[in-house]
């Protein structure tokens, strides 16, 4: 009798186990793969599909060399662990609008970023990202607290979103995450 009700209890525990389970954000295995491998973030009830930078490459280019951005993309950009950011125009070629969320997915800071003028002469080739005399004149955006992600959108875009600082972004950290390498 006794391991009658053993076993009816370990069945009991395991059910409620998988019903917290399937319940639980992120549990499900079989996730919906995101469109041609784009992040969809809705941001004031406006769908965006964003591109993912998460490695050291494609954060640093950014959406630099673009001539324009589709009015419902940009790009997401997710780094390993939540710190101050500072980004720039680097040879981007339109403006853009930036949003910086901390790891929980709460915007910190967003920022209108002015397309800037191009290199001069002696500031290096386009794709030289570290030369200095270019860099010193870029004006820094920052996140004024720790970002963990950072949204880039077409120029103009944070006018038309009642987004405030504080304000939470529904962006499934963990699932941004596994795409870091």
């Amino acid at each position: 009798m006794a391991d009658r009700m053993t076993r009816m209890m370990l069945v009991v525990l395991g059910m409620l186990c998988l019903s917290a389970c399937a319940a639980a954000p992120g549990c499900d295995e079989k996730q919906v793969p995101w469109p041609d491998g784009k992040a969809l973030v809705t941001l004031d009830g406006r769908e965006f599909a964003l591109e993912i930078a998460a490695d050291d490459d494609t954060r640093t280019k950014g959406l630099a060399m673009r001539e324009s951005i589709d009015p419902d993309g940009g790009m997401i950009f997710v780094f390993p662990d939540a710190q101050l950011r500072r980004f720039v125009m680097r040879d981007c070629l339109t403006d853009i609008d930036v949003i910086f969320l901390d790891a929980a997915g709460n915007i910190t800071a967003m920022h209108h970023m002015p397309m800037e003028p191009p290199r001069g002469e002696g500031e290096g080739e386009v794709g030289d990202y570290l030369n200095l005399p270019y860099h010193r004149r870029l004006p820094t955006y920052s996140s004024r607290f720790n970002a963990q992600f950072v949204i880039e959108l077409a120029g103009g875009t944070l006018e038309t979103l009642d987004l405030s600082r504080g304000d939470h972004v529904d962006i499934d950290p963990d699932r941004l995450k596994s795409h870091l390498r």
